[in-house]
């Protein structure tokens, strides 16, 4: 967690990156169901126009950072951490992209909900949580960004898994209309671009095998464990436990058995 408390804070700002397709959104909405006073940004409602997405081999490229207005991320990060809340006039487009189904069972949710509203009352925990979800947060080209985060969360997922599931997928709105991936798109763009972005981050430059923990520790990633990358409901109780274990240190402990 960044080293001053949230609770001098008037927000928590939690990051939550991985591939395409790993759940980011999926999961971030499932926290904010469970967590009161939570809202979310998506990386995606800063997208530059249609017509300005790079062109990669003949292929516009979603998929890269120079896709992002990186200066409007950045102040509408700053005006979250100043005053608690996104900016005014900010309107996210990815609200009105589906997300899947996530699978996770109800009795699970209301035990969430339960366990976290004993947290709350335990510490006396009030901060609102910020949640920004994107798949380019941790990269090191946005390391600046990266560094705004009090709370970083990084989703895997497995070539296989990614395909499939972005594959499934009907379509993105946009800032000016709607994208459907052209045929071959995720490997011709998302994988290799995910791949250099986030080779660092992973023991050998394997973005299949071990996260190195050594570099997550560095920069304070909170890694999701493997056995969670095709299961919503372990990766839920994995990222409850994280932030039940940053609202604990923040409130120095308070209610910890």
């Amino acid at each position: 967690m960044s080293s001053t408390s949230p609770l001098s804070q008037p927000v928590l700002l939690v990051g939550i990156s991985g591939p395409s397709s790993s759940g980011k959104t999926t999961l971030s909405r499932l926290v904010r169901d469970i967590f009161p006073h939570t809202s979310i940004l998506h990386l995606d409602d800063f997208y530059l126009t249609d017509a300005d997405i790079p062109v990669k081999d003949g292929i516009q490229d979603w998929d890269c950072v120079e896709s992002l207005h990186l200066p409007d991320l950045k102040n509408a990060l700053s005006f979250i951490k100043e005053n608690g809340k996104s900016p005014p006039d900010l309107v996210s487009k990815e609200d009105q992209n589906s997300v899947g189904e996530h699978g996770v069972g109800e009795k699970v949710i209301e035990e969430c909900r339960e366990r976290v509203r004993r947290l709350l009352e335990e510490t006396g925990w009030r901060t609102p949580i910020a949640i920004v979800d994107g798949f380019l947060l941790f990269s090191n080209d946005m390391a600046e960004i990266r560094s705004l985060f009090d709370l970083r969360l990084f989703l895997r997922t497995s070539y296989e898994i990614a395909k499939r599931r972005r594959e499934a997928r009907s379509g993105y709105v946009t800032l000016e209309g709607f994208w459907e991936d052209p045929p071959g798109y995720v490997d011709k763009i998302v994988w290799p671009n995910y791949v250099k972005d986030h080779a660092f981050l992973f023991e050998g430059r394997d973005v299949e095998g071990r996260l190195d923990e050594k570099v997550c520790e560095k920069l304070d990633i909170h890694g999701m464990p493997r056995e969670a990358e095709e299961s919503m409901t372990k990766c839920l109780l994995w990222a409850i436990s994280v932030f039940e274990d940053a609202v604990r240190q923040a409130t120095g402990g308070k209610g910890s058995s």
